[in-house]
């Protein structure tokens, strides 16, 4: 007798406030989870880069070099690299365990606004408001970039990277994806400026959201229309969008102090999580753990599922 299969768990949501981090370093512009999700990279206005332990609330280390904010950060594969990019149009390469600066990287006529490390970590990706993407080599001298891609036609506001392609949005309204196996460009038109790109974790997808206060899902290799994600405000900033840890929610930062969680299937709004009485600018989803950071004015907010209990607690 074969017995059902049993039905997989619901996914939690993380709503429960686990932590909040006061991150003493003027507004946050943006907060990244590194690649296991263990840590977290906040950017600061005040020219820093800080990495934390974001359960514990720990400062493990301040990163200092850029001269102007620090606008975006990642993390390499074996985490012991980042990168980051700000409104000293540089690109500044750091060694994690000393805290120094590797290279300096400068050839962008403007602000960067995002950046990512390739598969490897030999390469770093820079998006600025000067249109274009340039890739750096982190292991040669040249001070130039290895190749620029120029397509856009407004500044490049997010880029993302898989194993051979490139995934770029643009305040042109469009967002692009070049195959570097196949050497294409695909693009696909949205018509509004475009804030923030992803993947979805199975590759299938492709996630945009722009100022007209809409998150659309595409398929990837068609560029076909899959959802549309409204009920959020996102009128005038830079908003990061993401996708849950099993692809089951499309969530969203927004312009009046809340995270807006959609079911990606049904389209339905699921959850609105109040965060604040601010613009929430940047959030990211942890890659295995229903774990959502959030960024508002200069502290960075650990969001758990209700069931949540943190390591050592009684019981």
């Amino acid at each position: 007798m074969a017995f059902p299969e049993p039905k997989p768990r619901a996914p939690e949501l993380p709503q429960k406030l686990l932590k909040t981090l006061d991150c003493g370093q003027g507004a946050v512009r943006a907060v990244r989870f590194n690649v296991d999700g263990n840590y977290c990279l906040t950017c600061g206005s005040d020219k820093t880069l800080k990495l934390w332990n974001p359960l514990r609330g720990t400062l493990l280390r301040t990163y200092s070099g850029h001269g102007y904010e620090v606008l975006d950060a990642a993390g390499s594969f074996d985490n012991s690299s980042l990168c980051s990019g700000g409104g000293d149009k540089a690109v500044v390469l750091w060694d994690v365990a000393s805290g120094q600066v590797v290279r300096k990287f400068r050839g962008h006529a403007g602000k960067v606004n995002t950046v990512q490390f390739n598969e490897e970590a030999t390469v770093i990706l820079s998006g600025s408001i000067d249109s274009s993407i340039r890739c750096w080599d982190c292991r040669s001298r040249r001070p130039e970039p290895v190749q620029t891609l120029d397509e856009a036609r407004d500044g490049v506001s997010s880029v993302k990277v898989s194993d051979h392609e490139v995934l770029s949005g643009s305040v042109d309204g469009r967002v692009r994806r070049y195959d570097l196996r196949m050497g294409q460009l695909f693009s696909d038109y949205v018509g509004s400026p475009i804030t923030c790109t992803c993947f979805s974790r199975d590759g299938q997808c492709i996630l945009v959201s722009s100022l007209d206060s809409t998150l659309r899902l595409l398929d990837k290799d068609t560029g076909e229309l899959l959802g549309e994600y409204t009920g959020h405000k996102n009128e005038e900033y830079k908003l990061d969008c993401s996708l849950s840890e099993r692809d089951t929610h499309v969530v969203s930062c927004s312009e009046n102090g809340k995270v807006f969680f959609w079911d990606l299937v049904e389209g339905s709004l699921t959850l609105v999580l109040p965060v604040g009485r601010s613009v929430v600018q940047s959030l990211a989803f942890h890659p295995h753990e229903p774990c959502l950071l959030t960024t508002i004015g200069g502290s960075v907010q650990c969001w758990r599922e209700e069931t949540y209990e943190p390591e050592g607690a009684a019981g």
